[in-house]
C-alpha cells in the first residue's frame, strides 16, 4: 500500500517554496521583460511566463530536495497568484502597468520605418516588409502606423489614400 502521506505532505518547508517560487517568478518576468516582445511569439508574456514556470514547477531547479506532489502544487499556486497579482496591480495602477505590461512599438510611421524600434527588437527592414506583404501592402509608404504587439505580432494601419505617399519626408528608400 503506498504511503499517502509520504506522497502528499510536503517534503520541503511550504515558507521555501513560497520563496523559490517568488524569486524564481520575478526574476524571469524581469528578465523576459528586457529580452523584448518578438522573441515571446503569439502568447503574451505572462501567458509564456505562467506555462514554462507550471511546467517546470516540480522540477529540482525550483525545489531543490523537494520530492512529493504537495511541493509541486504550492509552487504552481504561488507562481499562478503572481501572475494574477501582476495583473491585478497593472490594472489597478496603469503606472505600474507601463512597467510590467509591454506596450505596443511603432514600427513604422506615416510611411517611414522606425530603425530605432527596430533595432531594439533585431527585426530587419526585410522583415518588417515581409509582414507587410502578408497583409496585402507591397511598400512601408502605403502604411498610416504598423506596430510591433506584445505578443509578437505585427498590425498594421493602412493609409486612407494608400496610393499617395507621405510628403512631409522622405520615406524609406528600396532594397538593392
Amino acid at each position: 500500500m503506498p504511503d499517502w502521506g509520504a506522497i502528499f505532505a510536503p517534503s520541503v518547508p511550504v515558507g521555501e517554496l513560497l520563496v523559490r517560487g517568488t524569486v524564481t517568478f520575478l526574476a524571469l518576468m524581469a528578465l523576459l521583460r528586457l529580452v523584448g516582445q518578438r522573441e515571446s511569439g503569439g502568447l503574451g508574456l505572462t501567458d509564456l511566463l505562467v506555462v514554462v514556470l507550471a511546467a517546470d514547477a516540480a522540477s529540482t531547479g525550483l525545489t531543490g530536495d523537494a520530492a512529493t506532489i504537495a511541493d509541486g502544487l504550492v509552487l504552481v499556486g504561488t507562481i499562478l497568484v503572481w501572475s494574477v497579482t501582476l495583473d491585478a496591480l497593472a490594472y489597478r495602477w496603469p503606472r505600474l502597468g507601463a512597467v510590467l505590461k509591454a506596450r505596443p512599438r511603432p514600427l513604422i510611421q506615416d510611411g517611414r520605418l522606425n530603425r530605432r524600434a527596430m533595432r531594439r527588437e533585431f527585426m530587419s527592414r526585410e522583415e518588417v516588409v515581409s509582414q507587410l506583404r502578408l497583409h496585402g501592402i507591397e511598400d512601408p509608404a502605403m502604411v498610416h502606423r504598423a506596430y510591433l504587439e506584445p505578443n509578437g505580432t505585427i498590425s498594421i494601419i493602412a493609409r486612407k489614400d494608400a496610393s499617395a505617399p507621405d510628403t512631409t519626408g522622405p520615406a524609406e528608400p528600396p532594397a538593392a
